[in-house]
């Protein structure tokens, strides 16, 4: 039976909240996923078709360090990544570590005997990878995230937290990504809904690619990315809860140099 959903990130965004809602029982509906995605990033069933897709195209292919999510659909790519040879960066999952990215690559692991297969998964990424800090990491080349319902012009939403914004926002300010940095999302056909139903705000970072298990979409967004980070909409449970966002701000916003303009 399906749970009506609920997320304790909702309430920030009226109409985003009614679409996720609205997804997350459609795929339910639909059997589309692997476990009830309510609440989650959806684990579609076909996510390693989209990989396959993905690692097709040539932003991929020309791509040496590839930043994903620990979403579990995620896992193909992340898995992909490792097996051609790119040096992957995870986000830590809500960012709760001061070195809040950790960074994996095949020939580490591979001297370690450690099984690509086995560190593409998440939990297992954290514990066989490197925790690095924006000083530390190399610049992106590729990102890739993850959605529970996107536009075909560029329009995306998570589960409403927050956290792929603000992880492309502070790559951002330390010139890790660009305003050419292909952005990438991997979802289920059906997550694909009509451009009104789905606001781009000034936080958010829009699509440049949906990839489908049937589909490669340009979406060609005209869409401005923001500017870094907006110290303005950074909210007090973010502070709290995000340590390098304390750091810096309790240093009075000391920070590397901003390459990104």
């Amino acid at each position: 039976m399906f749970i009506p959903p609920s997320n304790k990130w909702q309430g920030r965004h009226q109409q985003k909240d009614r679409l996720r809602a609205e997804i997350w029982s459609l795929l339910y509906k639909e059997n589309i996923c692997l476990r009830n995605p309510q609440g989650h990033i959806p684990n579609f069933k076909g996510c390693e078709k989209a990989a396959e897709k993905l690692a097709g195209l040539s932003i991929w292919q020309e791509a040496n360090v590839i930043k994903c999510n620990p979403d579990s659909p995620c896992m193909p790519i992340r898995l992909r990544a490792l097996q051609d040879g790119k040096r992957l960066y995870m986000a830590v999952p809500q960012l709760t570590t001061r070195r809040c990215f950790v960074e994996l690559t095949a020939e580490n692991l591979q001297q370690r005997n450690i099984s690509l297969e086995e560190a593409a998964i998440a939990k297992k990424a954290l514990s066989y990878g490197r925790l690095v800090s924006f000083e530390e990491m190399l610049p992106v080349d590729l990102v890739t995230v993850g959605c529970v319902a996107v536009t075909r012009n560029g329009g995306r939403t998570g589960k409403g937290a927050g956290f792929a914004d603000l992880e492309l926002a502070m790559l951002a300010e330390f010139g890790l990504i660009t305003e050419k940095t292909p952005i990438v999302t991997a979802v289920h056909r059906l997550q694909i809904v009509e451009n009104s139903r789905l606001p781009i705000e000034d936080h958010d970072w829009p699509l440049n690619w949906i990839i489908t298990p049937f589909d490669i979409i340009e979406t060609k967004t005209t869409y401005p990315r923001p500017q870094g980070l907006n110290r303005e909409m950074i909210r007090p449970e973010q502070y709290e809860n995000i340590p390098i966002l304390r750091e810096w701000k309790e240093a009075g916003w000391v920070m590397k140099p901003n390459l990104y303009f």
